[in-house]
């Protein structure tokens, strides 16, 4: 009996917790809708849309003073 409840009951509350994650996962997935395409060549730096442009503009910064 782990934690303290019959096998049965833990068994369910297993399921139900790997069935909502995977439910919640999908959500986001449809939500979100992710480019999974793999491109030939790799982008060069400053391409990817996805860097923090901000972030890098702070860091330049920085590095100035």
């Amino acid at each position: 009996m782990p934690a303290g409840v019959s096998w049965p009951r833990y068994l369910r509350m297993l399921g139900a917790s790997i069935l909502s994650m995977f439910a919640g996962a999908q959500v986001v997935h449809q939500y979100y809708r992710p480019d999974l395409t793999i491109p030939e060549i790799p982008p060069k730096p400053g391409e990817l849309k996805t860097e923090l442009l901000g972030l890098k503009a702070i860091g330049s910064d920085t590095q100035k003073q």
